[in-house]
């Protein structure tokens, strides 16, 4: 739709060439350069380094806390916490391998994503995974811009570390949770690239999850 709306205002600037009609082009031709940059998916090398998390998204570190998460697994983790701008690039990835225990939508508000009431009461969606290291979460949530975010995940799957999961829709937040006796890689301030960037060191353990 973008693309078919400037070819429509390039042939108004070129059989109507007034400022009008040229402006609205130039417009256009803007928005949906701005559009196409926002959607960007640039392929990136993975490492897969044993017993290491990476960042499941592109962004800031804006908080690392412990948090008793109690509406899914009521555990305790260590959640870090990403803020995404407009100028990075949109795509999630998984920050460990695992198999994908549940993923669930939660309808909400558009808090802006540096709020706390965020995590709590935005749009957003939780997915769970199975790992050798003990259950993980990632939660993608929406904030003022981004209205929707899209998850390619289903139970059951198995996924790569640094896999592309899904998407938040011109960026957001996105929250990993890891288990308390993960090792901190990264701190608050730092700027982290989604697969790439090692955020904790990980402890394996002999886990027996419920069939």
């Amino acid at each position: 739709m973008p693309t078919f709306i400037v070819l429509l205002t390039l042939i108004g600037a070129i059989y109507a060439p007034q400022a009008l009609t040229i402006a609205l082009f130039v417009f256009c031709l803007v928005i949906w350069g701005l559009v196409l940059y926002f959607f960007r998916d640039p392929d990136r090398e993975i490492q897969h380094l044993p017993h290491v998390a990476v960042s499941p998204g592109d962004g800031i570190v804006t908080d690392i806390t412990t948090y008793r998460e109690k509406e899914y697994l009521d555990m305790d983790f260590i959640r870090i916490g990403i803020f995404l701008s407009i100028f990075d690039v949109h795509v999630q990835r998984a920050p460990l391998k695992g198999e994908v225990d549940f993923v669930t939508h939660q309808k909400g508000k558009n808090h802006p994503a540096f709020s706390p009431e965020a995590s709590l009461e935005n749009d957003q969606i939780v997915m769970g995974i199975k790992t050798k290291y003990g259950m993980i979460m990632v939660k993608q949530i929406s904030g003022i811009l981004a209205r929707k975010c899209i998850n390619f995940a289903g139970v059951g799957d198995q996924i790569q570390s640094g896999q592309r999961y899904g998407l938040i829709k011109f960026g957001s937040r996105v929250e990993l949770f890891l288990p308390p006796d993960a090792k901190m890689l990264c701190s608050v301030g730092d700027k982290v690239k989604g697969g790439l960037t090692p955020v904790a060191e990980m402890k394996e353990v002999i886990i027996q999850y419920e069939q």
